[in-house]
């Protein structure tokens, strides 16, 4: 198992706290044994999810010296603004300056669900820093056709959160995640899924800090990707969708980013987690995933 050195930085508003699991030789903590470069580090990227998520699939790339992280008011990284909202613009900057504390020049870059949304702007504003993006189902819903259903629906999920708690909120966006197909525009007739049919609180306990349903939702979900930046970037874009997932919001925003880039998707195993290994009680089919991951990254 490789050795995992934590470190920490200081950025605007959060302290942000990442983990290093060093390649054989080295890696990219500078020690007398050897440092890596770009071309080795595998910079694994998720939101609101956190670094633990990674574990599973950072045992497939002992290999490589593999950075994750903790987005800033998740987990360790813990926020000091005050600020109830994270942007897709300052986790970009974030990633920025953990790629930048890493002083391995540019590396490759594995993002999912909201951490792909992220690293897309990443890659907009500092596309020297990644060799390779390899964006899993971004959940980027102002691409969308139906985006204005979709994003009511979005908004509906945080009210939800703010009147009456995470259990009801939560129901809902299950249920809005693996809905298949295009949001129709009488969607707020539909009725409201039940907390406990998801083992979900049907209780409110009064907290409202959650990273998912309070800080990242709304801008996540409303950021609108620049693709002349992306297109101008020297950046290499792998846009992957998993092969469970046709007809999801989260897959079909990969679609429509992918096109709008001119590219085909990359269709990887199993689902919008299908890296996990039982991260948060949930399968996929990590070894496969695996494989697929270092193909796309390998396929320059």
């Amino acid at each position: 198992m490789a050795e995992v050195e934590t470190r920490e930085l200081t950025a605007p508003g959060a302290t942000l706290r990442y983990d290093i699991r060093s390649a054989p030789t080295g890696g990219a903590t500078g020690r007398a044994t050897g440092r890596a470069t770009g071309e080795n580090v595998l910079f694994l990227v998720g939101s609101p999810m956190d670094a633990a998520g990674f574990a599973t699939l950072a045992s497939y790339f002992t290999d490589r010296t593999v950075v994750t992280y903790d987005p800033r008011g998740t987990a360790r990284s813990q926020r000091h603004d005050g600020a109830a909202q994270s942007t897709p613009e300052e986790h970009a900057d974030d990633l920025r300056q953990v790629i930048e504390a890493l002083d391995a020049g540019a590396v490759d870059v594995f993002a999912s669900s909201g951490g792909a949304v992220n690293a897309l702007a990443l890659v907009e504003r500092h596309g020297d820093l990644v060799r390779t993006l390899v964006a899993h189902e971004p959940p980027a819903a102002q691409v969308l056709p139906d985006r204005e259903a979709a994003l009511a629906v979005i908004a509906d999920i945080h009210a939800t959160y703010l009147r009456d708690g995470m259990g009801p909120a939560m129901a809902k966006f299950i249920a809005v995640s693996g809905r298949k197909g295009l949001f129709p525009a009488d969607w707020a007739d539909e009725p409201a899924p039940d907390p406990a049919a998801f083992g979900l609180p049907t209780q409110d306990d009064g907290s409202r800090d959650d990273p998912l349903l309070g800080q990242n939702l709304l801008t996540c979900t409303g950021h609108q990707p620049d693709f002349t930046a992306l297109q101008s970037a020297s950046t290499r874009i792998v846009i992957a969708v998993g092969q469970e997932s046709e007809g999801e919001l989260a897959a079909r925003a990969a679609a429509r980013i992918a096109e709008r880039l001119g590219l085909a998707p990359a269709v990887f195993p199993s689902h919008h987690g299908g890296f996990l290994g039982g991260e948060y009680g949930q399968h996929g089919a990590p070894e496969a995933f695996a494989k697929a991951l270092r193909h796309a990254l390998e396929d320059s």
